[in-house]
């Protein structure tokens, strides 16, 4: 184990810190929405390989007053697809498969409307993709899982544009990656991700989670505030689909994941670095998008949002400082409360 984690794992493990009291009083206040008898939170500050904050904020189930904490696990929703888009490049390196393979050739059952779309074209959302949320069944009662996804696209014929000529944000793109992961690995993308992400980082207690497989441990429970009242809203008909949000996780695994991009325990230089390079203008001018990561000025982040979860991932590799929030709740929504917590540490209008 490198320096760098022995470090971090150290920290989280006594939960000390030489944060200054005042540092934890501003984070406190930023915290203040998350704590009490509410869905709350698990916030994770790292600078310099330490974890500075490591704490939970009100609970992670109502229903049994059971407290959020470092190990709570935390549907990640689109976060996950940064996990997506490691696999695809361990393939890569592997020598499975190229960025620029047709998805033809893996997926031969889409259509003829999706010729020309390439694997590198899902990791960016250039593919043009129908949404599938919008062309599956109103009356759908099975959740969807990523092989219906499939189904669903094989019977689209449109798309909304030539692939690689603009950017429309694409969950489809990254559920049929999963299926390109498991066709190249032969592999389960379950399996994939335990045997080649995380158990090689010690990300134990980290799954991708459908009804059925193994139980989630310490897991949060998702809530939306409903008519002033906070109700269950745990899981949806597009919950169990994997490859675009299906991975639950907690702060303390989520930090030896930021730790893994600081050398070459998972990916190669060069795969860090095709992950981070912008290589597409998105909707917003101020970000960019890499494989699974958007990044914007000095930040490498993504933000997740499914029914009764709201994470973010907030990265600033130059400073070796990240910001982890993992909420099971619909409303704040975190990205800026991280902002402003990275503010707390890096000084204001610093990002």
């Amino acid at each position: 184990m490198s320096a760098w984690l022995v470090c971090l794992a150290a920290a989280l493990a006594c939960g000390c810190t030489s944060t200054p009291s005042r540092q934890i009083a501003a984070v406190d206040v930023l915290m203040q929405r998350y704590q009490g008898k509410v869905p709350g939170a698990s916030l994770l500050v790292i600078e310099d390989g330490k974890a500075v904050v490591s704490r939970g904020y009100g609970l992670a189930e109502l229903e049994s007053g059971r407290p959020a904490a470092p190990d709570t696990n935390y549907r990640l929703a689109s976060v996950t697809k940064q996990f997506t888009a490691a696999s695809i490049l361990l393939l890569v390196q592997d020598g499975k498969l190229s960025l620029d393979d047709p998805i033809h050739r893996w997926l031969p059952s889409l259509p003829p409307t999706d010729d020309g779309i390439t694997i590198r074209h899902l990791l960016t959302h250039t593919g043009g993709l129908i949404d599938y949320e919008d062309i599956m069944s109103p009356d759908t009662q099975v959740p969807l899982r990523d092989a219906d996804v499939l189904k669903l696209l094989e019977g689209e014929r449109r798309t909304y544009f030539p692939p690689g000529t603009s950017y429309r944000y694409s969950n489809g793109g990254y559920s049929l990656l999963s299926l390109v992961v498991e066709k190249a690995s032969g592999m389960s993308f379950q399996a994939f991700l335990k045997q080649r992400i995380f158990l090689p980082l010690g990300m134990t207690n980290t799954l991708a989670y459908v009804q059925g497989g193994p139980p989630v441990p310490n897991r949060a429970f998702g809530y939306s505030l409903i008519d002033g009242h906070w109700t269950r809203t745990d899981q949806s008909m597009t919950s169990a689909v994997l490859g675009d949000g299906g991975i639950y996780s907690s702060i303390d695994d989520m930090a030896k994941w930021d730790a893994a991009f600081y050398e070459n325990r998972l990916l190669s230089e060069e795969s860090r670095r095709l992950a981070f390079h912008p290589w597409t203008k998105t909707d917003d001018p101020s970000i960019e998008y890499g494989f699974g990561w958007r990044i914007t000025g000095e930040t490498e982040w993504h933000s997740g949002e499914t029914i009764g979860f709201r994470n973010v991932i907030v990265r600033y590799p130059k400073r070796h400082f990240t910001v982890v929030l993992l909420t099971n709740r619909n409303d704040p929504e975190p990205y800026r409360t991280a902002l402003d917590i990275a503010d707390v540490f890096l000084g204001e209008g610093k990002r």
